[in-house]
């Protein structure tokens, strides 16, 4: 047995873990990661980039479409394109191996040595490595950086296998359904949903909640349901998935209705998205002496456990589970351990949903800010007036711009948007909370013309009470 000593141990290379080891490494620390499924983690390798590939690709075919026959902006093809879903499923993993190469070299250059393996821990600062080389190490460090991420819900009375699978499976299918039923309504079933929809795949969504996408207001929803609707995607809500049933060689997922009437509906494949949870089981975390909170690990504002010189990141540090916050946890985590006063506390954190079309959300909504008491006052602009957006062939989704701010100081408080590509505007909309911007800030930059980011200029100065580009 090979025995090896460090400064840090990171556990997980997903976009918490790598980002931590290379900033430690960075920073003269005698570094080593430890990852299993592939150095990128669940975000590189079978979800953020893979999924945001299917869209792309998606929307791609999509749009050729409209150009079969009399076509659109003075573009058509005379017959509709081909689609080869082992293609796609071949072009997507390209740009993940692309990726999670370069994360190894990244990690190479931060002289960080990454161990392929599953790691399981004696105790908090001990683990025995299995190897993907049938070897096994083991590792003794001073400080201890957890970060496994989180794995797929799976329903007992829907267990993958068949026709059923999670987002992961979905991402592999080498030929597209014809009939796709979604078990959840959230931003994964949404997001692929759509995708699906776009291919040419009948979709049917099953959610047990009475509305889809649950964390965004009912106003930023509006414009997705519009386009469910006409594109007639089948969104039965109150209903709860209860089991297969195998008929006649066909394959049908059985649920109850919101009425409490049992229905049956055909599917040559039933994705489950309800969710995911932290995973905490197989690497010895019981024998590491760390409280949970819930189901999550409990760290404090420097993401420090309750064991001295253990961390704990990204999803396995509770909500919200997205990907920038692990990265941002690591970068601080190792700057922590390196002696650096530093902090995880982030005014608030945006995120994105890749819907059609896409919505963003940082800071508190309208509702929300009033809960907490605060007076507001709101500025909306529709981007149907957005040169930009009317270029890209927007302007009839409904799409919009929101901002929420006190209503005695202007200092912003939240920004929403929904709209085609605007989850390019997360980070001016994230910058602008973060540094505590107030209305007049946003409205007195001078924004470039054309672009979408000339709506968020716009939408304080409606919230002032004096915009240009449409009615006060």
């Amino acid at each position: 047995m090979n025995h090896l000593s460090c400064d840090v141990l990171v556990v997980g290379g997903g976009p918490g873990g790598y980002p931590a080891a290379i900033r430690a490494g960075q920073l003269g620390l005698d570094t080593i990661i430890v990852d299993r499924d592939g150095l990128g983690g669940t975000c590189l390798n079978r979800g953020c980039i893979p999924s945001k590939a299917f869209i792309h690709a998606a929307t791609k075919y999509a749009e050729m479409m409209e150009h079969v026959g009399d076509g659109a902006l003075g573009i058509s093809l005379s017959e509709a394109p081909k689609f080869d879903m082992a293609g796609l499923t071949g072009w997507k993993d390209i740009i993940v191996k692309k990726l999670t190469g370069g994360v190894a070299q990244l990690l190479k250059a931060a002289k960080v040595r990454a161990i392929d393996g599953w790691a399981k821990f004696e105790d908090a600062k001990t683990c025995l490595v299995e190897t993907s080389d049938g070897e096994t190490v083991k590792i003794t460090a001073q400080n201890v950086v957890l970060a496994t991420g989180s794995i797929e819900v799976e329903l007992p009375f829907l267990p993958f296998g068949k026709n059923v699978i999670g987002s992961t499976g979905a991402l592999e299918l080498t030929e597209l359904p014809k009939k796709l039923v979604v078990v959840g309504a959230g931003y994964i079933g949404l997001e692929l949903g759509i995708a699906f929809r776009k291919l040419g795949s009948e979709v049917t969504f099953i959610e047990a909640l009475d509305r889809i996408l649950p964390l965004y207001d009912k106003e930023l929803v509006r414009p997705v349901t519009r386009w469910l609707k006409e594109h007639k995607v089948d969104v039965q809500l109150s209903c709860k998935a209860k089991g297969v049933v195998e008929e006649g060689g066909k394959t049908f997922l059985e649920y109850e209705d919101a009425k409490g009437e049992t229905q049956k509906i055909e599917a040559d494949a039933i994705l489950v998205a309800v969710g995911r949870k932290p995973l905490t089981e197989g690497w010895g975390l019981d024998k590491m002496g760390i409280p949970l909170t819930g189901k999550y690990i409990k760290v404090n504002e420097r993401c420090e456990t309750g064991m001295r010189g253990v961390y704990a990141i990204g999803d396995l540090a509770g909500e919200p589970l997205l990907a920038h916050r692990a990265t941002a946890q690591g970068e601080r985590v190792a700057e922590i351990i390196a002696g650096h006063k530093a902090a995880f506390d982030p005014v608030s954190i945006a995120a994105v949903c890749f819907t059609e079309p896409e919505l963003v959300g940082v800071g508190l909504s309208p509702d929300e800010a009033k809960e907490k008491g605060e007076t507001v006052i709101t500025g909306k602009f529709p981007l149907a007036a957005n040169g930009r957006y009317l270029s890209m062939e927007g302007g009839t989704d409904g799409g919009f711009i929101r901002v929420t701010a006190r209503e005695s100081d202007h200092v912003i408080l939240g920004i929403h948007a929904v709209g085609k590509h605007v989850s390019e505007l997360s980070g001016e909309f994230a910058l602008a909370i973060e540094m505590g911007a107030r209305l007049e800030d946003v409205a007195g930059t001078v924004h470039v013309h054309p672009t979408l980011t000339e709506g968020l200029a716009e939408a304080c100065l409606a919230a002032l009470g004096h915009p240009i580009h449409i009615s006060a």
